[in-house]
């Protein structure tokens, strides 16, 4: 009868019996970590991605849609993990959703009549509230809010002052005094009463549709910088409401900004209080007037100190405001939506 082969005995001795309490300890270790890194992802803030974070623009913010094929956020802005898309057919693989209120069908039932679970839609405008209308049917809809108001989830500014090192100032000859570029005049807004006034003590060479006078693309700097001082005259006036007037027809243009908006403080919170002018900073117009025409060459010389330390950096590229979305994402309160949209933006 043939004999059963042996096994062979193992033996437990201290060493083992030491490597076995060590592993077991480790392995604890890593599992009270697993659990606290879990915990943290309820706190509030977005889950790690180890996937690209898809966005999807339910209708491109332009009327023009540019290409966003391929890794376009890292290409051009050095964002990474960020994958575009307008593809309405993929809702339901989208980690957010992107309505820009100018294509904001009129009611919900051209929306998505479904959202999956843990999708963030974001509601998008850089108009004004007093521009900004129906609100009101779109509460207990959004869960961020990307604006030009620097207290929105999503920040998306017209333009803003990035460091550099040139140390230089580049001011254009100057043929004449006071310019302005208006495409709309409505005669009950702030800025075209505060004109009128002012036009009376001083010629303001006005260009653009409302005077006949329109401006090709190319042409606008140009002409703006030709002038001592621009008229950034906002078409209402709101908080952080500073438009394209202010960077781009002024400041990138080499002009003195004379602007019309919210108050100085709100200004000096985007650009040095020195590089501008603020209406309200004088008691009358005939007072403000009487400033522009006096001032000597040193004195204005002093608005544009700012350009030794800053660049004017412009956006115009919707993909580059997108884009920002993921950026920001990681940061971006998880699991809320605003009750009352109207009410926040009119704020």
């Amino acid at each position: 009868m043939p004999q059963a082969l042996a096994l062979p005995r193992l033996t437990w001795g201290r060493t083992s019996v030491k490597a076995v309490v060590t592993a077991g300890m480790f392995v604890t270790t890593l599992w009270n970590l697993k659990c606290f890194i879990n915990s943290s992802n309820i706190s509030g803030e977005a889950p790690k991605h180890t996937k690209p974070l898809m966005v999807l623009v339910w209708e491109w913010p332009s009327k023009q849609v540019p290409n966003i094929s391929g890794d376009i956020c890292h290409e051009l802005y050095g964002i990474a993990g960020c994958w575009l898309t307008t593809e309405q057919r993929l809702l339901h693989q989208a980690d957010v959703v992107v309505f820009p209120h100018t294509r904001l069908p009129q009611g919900k039932d051209r929306m998505p009549q479904e959202r999956p679970l843990g999708q963030n839609w974001v509601w998008v405008s850089l108009e004004s509230p007093t521009n900004t209308k129906a609100l009101a049917g779109w509460n207990q809809t959004f869960n961020w809010v990307m604006t030009y108001r620097r207290d929105s989830d999503i920040f998306i500014p017209y333009g803003k002052l990035v460091p550099n090192r040139s140390a230089t100032m580049n001011i254009p000859m100057k043929t004449s005094l006071v310019s302005w570029v208006i495409s709309n005049y409505h005669r009950t807004q702030k800025r075209a009463e505060v004109y009128k006034n002012l036009s009376r003590y001083l010629h303001v060479n006005i260009y653009g549709k409302a005077n006949n006078k329109p401006l090709c693309k190319d042409c606008l700097l140009p002409t703006t910088s030709k002038s001592k001082f621009y008229l950034a005259f906002e078409n209402s006036i709101h908080q952080d409401y500073i438009t394209e007037k202010l960077w781009r027809n002024s400041l990138m243009a080499g002009t003195v900004p004379v602007v019309l908006g919210p108050p100085r403080a709100n200004y000096e919170q985007f650009i040095p209080a020195d590089s501008f002018i603020h209406v309200n900073d004088f008691g009358s117009l005939a007072e403000l007037a009487t400033f522009l025409k006096t001032m000597n060459s040193s004195r204005y010389r002093q608005f544009f100190a700012w350009q030794k330390r800053y660049s004017v950096k412009l956006y115009t590229d919707w993909r580059e405001r997108i884009c920002t979305i993921c950026a920001t994402y990681p940061s971006l309160p998880q699991g809320r939506v605003y009750p009352d949209l109207e009410s926040w933006f009119n704020t």
